[in-house]
């Protein structure tokens, strides 16, 4: 006798409990089929068909919840695009310095849009006529009154494209490539060399301690050298303080330090407030100066050259530097100066950065995946095995005869701490990078100051290359050290790395969606881009969840470094550009409990604000600037570049490509919208 599921299923829907589901978002809900009894199922059949019911049913409901957040976040984002393009149109990317430039390599970028989206008409029309040509079958037709106009104008065009356009672009893809694997072999080999380090526990060890016997309370600290600390500002309000408090509590022998405070305000209430916190330190008993120069020549270069230009400095063996924002804490001398002590051919100690605001927005946890990987595995690799790195700027212990005999500090770049380096490794000092010490210091949180420094960053090293390059040639190291400065050090890691980021991902490989005959493989776009930033964040575990945002994020920032990579290497006007790098003044939870300890001792006597004199200090000039986001034209001309490329890409059905160009296009568009970092409402 045959079984009639039909009848089965209309004599068993009347039993079992009735199920509600309720939704509440979206707001309503749904009734499930009426579950039968367990003894009535064979083998559970049926209670396993309504079990795919309430499967679905919950599927369904987070499908729709799912669709209802990517509105909500489409819709929000929508609303700050349009904030964003209404309240930033005035303040659009046109800077003071270097305009024309500006202007000229955005007109560039835009004749690039401009045919992008023509030749994409083009293919939508190709595309639906049928029109499918290759270098194979493309032939002209022999008469053009045969067929329309733009079926001719449409075939020449395929014939230039395959003659004319796709061998250089194929000849220009394949030599970045080659710059590609080259640069992926030598982060490689850096990662390996640090990961070896690891593995024996490779570290710098001193020959001996220094003042491991002296007492401080009690004057023994003969044993301990003199030391100069320098502190290099300008109008840095918000950081001053801290910088100040912090090298005022390092432990050594007050007769063994002086501490030089050098203002390059240039805001009259900002040099009232510096002094008087130097007045106040002064009273407290600390070794302390305050100097300010009334020509700000040469930025920090000059400042730093005018410092060791006075007679007492001669008196001083040693000189540490610290940024404005930079935070030592209280033992740092006692950790890196002992590794000068019997060692008479060392010239720098370095020690590495920390971050007290890296959580604090996207922007600032992507920078501190870089230089996490820059102080972990750069530094402390060529540290360990060719004794060379360059100097960070801040954080570090010079010996005074290496500054001496490098030639001391030249305004000549905007990378002076580069610049000495190189000299002074050229004169033989060796170097040593100690990644257990660390500095406090802050990441700019706003994509304009990041900005701005970044090209400062990648424009100084192509001045001084054209600048050091007979020297180098002409010194007398080993031909090994002559060829890791120019070719790894200078061309590989700070020119040809710019170049290919830029020219392959944000001009190639759109190109070869409209060029379809010159091709870039998959493993090119994607898998090595994918290990390499696995590689990258490997020092900083924590950010693997950012590991995407922070590959696009490199690409995007290509565009900036690149154009920073030929101010620099052709002396256009922007090279020289110094723009102080902005901070907020941020402290780690340890400092603010520290200060709120310590902050009755120093509020004694003369040490009370002079608010009287305040009061006459024009503080009109003071006023800050009103902040505001900004739009970036390059940026914004280079998403819809992308975006234009990845819907061709669909024409030829590149998965891959089309998805890497509409991620890389939507990371372009939000950073060229400054949706990225410090927001200001």
């Amino acid at each position: 006798m045959g079984f009639d599921f039909g009848e089965w299923w209309g004599r068993e829907s009347h039993r079992g409990t009735p199920v509600v589901v309720k939704m509440e978002n979206p707001n309503w809900s749904m009734l499930e089929l009426e579950s039968p009894e367990d003894h009535l199922l064979d083998k559970g059949r049926g209670k396993n068909a309504k079990q795919l019911t309430w499967v679905l049913l919950l599927k369904a409901h987070k499908a729709a919840g799912c669709l209802t957040s990517i509105a909500s976040a489409t819709w929000g984002l929508g609303s700050a695009i349009r904030r964003r393009v209404s309240s930033s149109s005035a303040a659009a990317d046109l800077d003071a310095v270097g305009a024309g430039r500006t202007r000229r390599f955005y007109t560039c970028i835009k004749v690039f849009l401009f045919l992008a989206v023509l030749m994409l008409g083009f293919e939508v029309v190709a595309f639906y006529k049928g029109w499918h040509f290759n270098a194979r079958r493309l032939h002209l037709p022999a008469s053009f009154g045969l067929q329309s106009l733009l079926h001719s104008v449409y075939s020449f065009w395929v014939f230039i494209r395959v003659e004319y356009l796709a061998p250089p672009l194929q000849l220009l893809a394949e030599v970045c490539i080659v710059m590609f694997l080259i640069q992926s072999l030598d982060r490689l080999i850096l990662v390996l060399g640090c990961f070896w380090i690891r593995f024996k526990k490779i570290k710098p060890v001193p020959k001996s301690e220094m003042g491991a016997n002296a007492d401080l309370e009690g004057g023994s600290d003969a044993d301990y050298p003199m030391v100069l600390v320098q502190i290099p500002m300008c109008n840095e309000r918000e950081v001053y303080q801290q910088s100040i408090a912090a090298v005022c509590n390092l432990d050594w022998p007050k007769g063994k330090m002086l501490i030089q405070i050098l203002d390059d305000s240039d805001d009259p209430a900002t040099q009232f407030l510096i002094k008087e916190d130097v007045e106040k330190w002064q009273h407290n008993g600390a070794n302390i100066i305050y100097r300010h120069r009334v020509l700000r020549e040469g930025y920090k270069a000059g400042n730093l050259k005018s410092a060791m230009n006075c007679s007492y400095v001669h008196d001083y063996e040693f000189v540490a530097i610290f940024d404005a924002d930079f935070q030592p804490f209280p033992d740092f001398l006692k950790r890196t100066m002992p590794f000068f002590k019997d060692n008479a051919d060392v010239g720098l100690v370095q020690a590495r950065w920390s971050f007290v605001n890296k959580d604090e927005n996207l922007l600032t946890r992507l920078q501190n995946v870089n230089l996490a990987f820059h102080f972990e595995v750069e530094q402390q690799v060529n540290g360990i095995f060719i004794n060379f790195f360059g100097f960070n700027g801040t954080a570090g212990v010079w010996r005074r005869k290496a500054l001496e005999e490098s030639g001391g500090w030249l305004e000549r770049t905007t990378v002076e701490d580069m610049d000495i380096a190189v000299r002074a490794h050229l004169q033989g000092w060796k170097f040593i990078f100690l990644n257990d010490v660390e500095c406090q210091c802050e990441l700019p949180e706003s994509y304009e100051a990041y900005r701005k420094q970044q090209h400062r960053w990648h424009s100084g090293p192509m001045q001084l290359f054209r600048l050091c390059l007979p020297d180098i040639i002409c010194a007398k190291i080993g031909v090994w050290k002559k060829a890791n400065l120019i070719f790894l050090f200078f061309l590989l890691r700070k020119l040809i790395l710019p170049f290919y980021s830029f020219t392959l991902f944000c001009i190639i490989l759109p190109m070869t969606m409209f060029v379809p005959e010159a091709e870039l493989p998959a493993w090119v776009v994607c898998y090595i881009p994918a290990t390499m930033s696995i590689l990258n964040i490997l020092p900083a575990p924590k950010s693997f969840p950012f590991i995407v945002p922070y590959l696009l994020f490199e690409n995007t920032m290509s565009v900036t470094k690149f154009n920073a990579m030929i101010s620099g290497l052709f002396q256009l006007g922007s090279a020289y550009e110094w723009v102080v790098t902005k901070k907020l003044g941020r402290s780690s939870e340890g400092d603010l409990i520290a200060l709120l300890e310590k902050e009755p001792i120093h509020q004694r006597g003369a040490s009370v604000p002079n608010l009287d004199a305040l009061r006459n200090v024009d503080l009109a000039i003071t006023k800050p600037k009103k902040k505001r986001n900004r739009i970036y034209r390059k940026e914004l001309a280079l998403a819809f570049l992308l975006l234009t490329a990845a819907a061709r890409s669909l024409l030829s059905a590149q998965g891959i490509h089309f998805y890497f160009l509409l991620f890389q296009g939507v990371s372009f568009l939000l950073v060229g919208l400054d949706l990225i970092g410090e927001q200001i409402d």
